[in-house]
Protein backbone atom coordinates (compact mmCIF):
# COMPACT_ATOMS: atom_id res chain seq x y z
CA UNK A 1 0.00 0.00 0.00
CA UNK A 2 1.22 3.50 -1.09
CA UNK A 3 1.46 5.60 2.21
CA UNK A 4 2.29 9.91 1.75
CA UNK A 5 5.12 11.20 3.83
CA UNK A 6 3.68 14.30 5.51
CA UNK A 7 7.04 16.65 5.62
CA UNK A 8 6.72 18.80 9.25
CA UNK A 9 8.45 22.29 8.05
CA UNK A 10 5.65 24.43 9.85
CA UNK A 11 3.30 24.16 12.54
CA UNK A 12 0.76 24.64 10.21
CA UNK A 13 2.25 21.10 8.51
CA UNK A 14 1.27 19.20 11.45
CA UNK A 15 -1.67 16.98 10.79
CA UNK A 16 -4.84 18.63 12.46
CA UNK A 17 -5.56 15.32 14.47
CA UNK A 18 -2.25 15.82 16.19
CA UNK A 19 -1.91 19.88 17.22
CA UNK A 20 -2.19 20.88 20.62
CA UNK A 21 -1.34 17.05 21.66
CA UNK A 22 1.72 15.52 23.04
CA UNK A 23 2.22 13.92 19.22
CA UNK A 24 2.04 17.81 18.06
CA UNK A 25 4.55 18.90 20.62
CA UNK A 26 6.77 15.72 19.73
CA UNK A 27 6.80 17.01 16.59
CA UNK A 28 7.34 20.94 17.30
CA UNK A 29 10.32 19.68 19.81
CA UNK A 30 11.88 17.90 17.25
CA UNK A 31 11.61 19.23 13.98
CA UNK A 32 10.83 22.96 14.91
CA UNK A 33 12.97 23.89 17.92
CA UNK A 34 9.99 24.36 20.12
CA UNK A 35 12.04 25.51 23.66
CA UNK A 36 11.64 22.54 25.60
CA UNK A 37 8.73 22.97 28.25
CA UNK A 38 9.18 21.40 31.59
CA UNK A 39 7.77 17.95 32.57
CA UNK A 40 7.18 15.96 35.96
CA UNK A 41 5.27 13.42 34.29
CA UNK A 42 5.22 11.68 31.02
CA UNK A 43 3.11 12.71 27.88
CA UNK A 44 3.31 10.05 25.68
CA UNK A 45 4.69 6.86 24.99
CA UNK A 46 7.24 6.71 22.17
CA UNK A 47 8.16 3.54 19.97
CA UNK A 48 11.30 3.55 18.28
CA UNK A 49 13.54 1.80 16.47
CA UNK A 50 16.97 0.33 18.32
CA UNK A 51 18.92 1.62 15.36
CA UNK A 52 21.69 4.19 17.33
CA UNK A 53 21.55 6.61 14.62
CA UNK A 54 18.57 7.98 15.67
CA UNK A 55 17.93 10.58 18.22
CA UNK A 56 14.83 12.39 19.41
CA UNK A 57 15.18 16.32 20.48
CA UNK A 58 12.87 16.57 23.18
CA UNK A 59 12.53 17.79 27.21
CA UNK A 60 13.42 15.89 30.13
CA UNK A 61 10.35 13.43 31.22
CA UNK A 62 8.50 14.40 28.29
CA UNK A 63 8.51 10.51 27.27
CA UNK A 64 8.60 7.26 27.71
CA UNK A 65 10.67 5.61 25.48
CA UNK A 66 10.62 1.80 24.12
CA UNK A 67 13.55 0.93 21.50
CA UNK A 68 13.02 -2.39 19.90
CA UNK A 69 14.14 -3.99 16.70
CA UNK A 70 11.98 -2.23 13.72
CA UNK A 71 9.57 -0.36 16.41
CA UNK A 72 8.05 -3.35 16.74
CA UNK A 73 6.16 -3.65 20.04
CA UNK A 74 4.58 -6.63 19.45
CA UNK A 75 6.45 -8.16 22.49
CA UNK A 76 6.59 -5.09 24.67
CA UNK A 77 2.97 -4.91 25.17
CA UNK A 78 3.11 -4.91 29.09
CA UNK A 79 5.76 -2.02 29.10
CA UNK A 80 3.48 -0.16 26.86
CA UNK A 81 0.18 -1.35 28.87
CA UNK A 82 2.42 -0.30 32.11
CA UNK A 83 2.79 3.46 29.96
CA UNK A 84 -0.71 3.84 29.63
CA UNK A 85 -2.33 2.23 33.34
CA UNK A 86 0.83 3.52 35.49
CA UNK A 87 2.12 6.40 33.18
CA UNK A 88 -1.44 7.97 32.29
CA UNK A 89 -0.10 8.34 28.67
CA UNK A 90 -2.74 8.93 26.32
CA UNK A 91 -0.97 8.87 23.22
CA UNK A 92 1.68 6.70 21.50
CA UNK A 93 4.01 7.83 18.54
CA UNK A 94 5.24 5.01 16.68
CA UNK A 95 8.62 6.15 15.17
CA UNK A 96 10.41 3.68 11.81
CA UNK A 97 12.79 5.23 10.10
CA UNK A 98 14.45 4.57 6.68
CA UNK A 99 16.85 1.53 5.92
CA UNK A 100 16.12 -0.34 8.90
CA UNK A 101 17.94 -3.35 9.53
CA UNK A 102 14.63 -5.34 10.58
CA UNK A 103 13.90 -5.67 6.86
CA UNK A 104 14.92 -8.39 4.87
CA UNK A 105 16.66 -9.90 7.56
CA UNK A 106 17.73 -13.09 5.61
CA UNK A 107 20.17 -11.29 3.51
CA UNK A 108 22.31 -10.70 6.99
CA UNK A 109 21.88 -14.12 7.72
CA UNK A 110 25.49 -15.15 6.92
CA UNK A 111 26.46 -11.90 8.92
CA UNK A 112 24.27 -12.76 11.88
CA UNK A 113 25.70 -16.39 12.64
CA UNK A 114 29.13 -15.53 12.04
CA UNK A 115 28.98 -12.38 13.97
CA UNK A 116 27.67 -14.87 16.83
CA UNK A 117 30.24 -17.35 16.38
CA UNK A 118 32.99 -14.83 15.96
CA UNK A 119 31.97 -12.12 18.78
CA UNK A 120 29.74 -14.42 21.04
CA UNK A 121 31.54 -17.88 21.16
CA UNK A 122 28.09 -19.41 19.88
CA UNK A 123 28.61 -22.57 17.80
CA UNK A 124 28.06 -22.08 14.16
CA UNK A 125 24.66 -24.28 15.27
CA UNK A 126 23.52 -22.99 17.73
CA UNK A 127 23.86 -19.12 16.05
CA UNK A 128 21.49 -20.67 13.09
CA UNK A 129 18.84 -22.42 15.00
CA UNK A 130 18.71 -18.46 16.97
CA UNK A 131 18.31 -17.13 13.43
CA UNK A 132 15.98 -19.98 11.80
CA UNK A 133 14.02 -19.55 15.09
CA UNK A 134 13.27 -15.93 15.58
CA UNK A 135 14.39 -14.05 12.07
CA UNK A 136 10.74 -14.43 10.71
CA UNK A 137 9.42 -13.19 14.06
CA UNK A 138 11.41 -10.29 14.24
CA UNK A 139 11.20 -8.60 9.73
CA UNK A 140 9.39 -6.24 9.57
CA UNK A 141 8.61 -6.10 5.66
CA UNK A 142 8.79 -2.67 4.11
CA UNK A 143 9.39 -0.12 7.15
CA UNK A 144 6.36 1.99 6.40
CA UNK A 145 3.69 -0.21 5.90
CA UNK A 146 4.76 -1.96 8.89
CA UNK A 147 4.68 0.93 10.89
CA UNK A 148 0.97 1.78 9.75
CA UNK A 149 -0.02 -1.75 10.45
CA UNK A 150 1.74 -1.74 13.84
CA UNK A 151 0.18 1.65 14.28
CA UNK A 152 -2.98 -0.14 13.82
CA UNK A 153 -2.65 -2.71 15.62
CA UNK A 154 -2.12 -1.02 18.92
CA UNK A 155 -4.50 1.38 17.92
CA UNK A 156 -7.60 -1.15 17.75
CA UNK A 157 -5.63 -2.95 21.38
CA UNK A 158 -6.05 0.48 22.91
CA UNK A 159 -9.01 1.59 21.54
CA UNK A 160 -8.87 5.46 23.93
CA UNK A 161 -5.39 5.91 23.16
CA UNK A 162 -4.39 8.03 20.19
CA UNK A 163 -1.99 6.23 18.07
CA UNK A 164 0.48 8.75 15.06
CA UNK A 165 2.67 6.56 12.52
CA UNK A 166 5.58 8.21 12.48
CA UNK A 167 8.67 7.97 10.06
CA UNK A 168 12.41 9.19 10.94
CA UNK A 169 14.80 9.86 7.63
CA UNK A 170 18.18 9.17 8.90
CA UNK A 171 19.49 11.55 6.44
CA UNK A 172 18.47 14.52 7.55
CA UNK A 173 17.42 13.32 11.22
CA UNK A 174 13.70 14.94 10.86
CA UNK A 175 10.82 13.26 11.54
CA UNK A 176 7.54 12.79 9.06
CA UNK A 177 3.68 12.13 9.23
CA UNK A 178 2.46 8.85 7.65
CA UNK A 179 -1.16 9.79 5.86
Amino acid sequence: MKHKIISIKDKKDIPKEYRNTPIGLLLEYHNLGREFDSYSQAQLLIGMCMDNRKHLHIPDNFAFIIRSGGANLRYSEFKVSYAIAVGKVKHIALIGHNHCGMVNLVSRKKEFISGLVGRAGWSRQAAEEHFMNLALMHEIGNEIDFIVSEANRLDKKYPKIKVAPLYYRVEDSRLYCIG
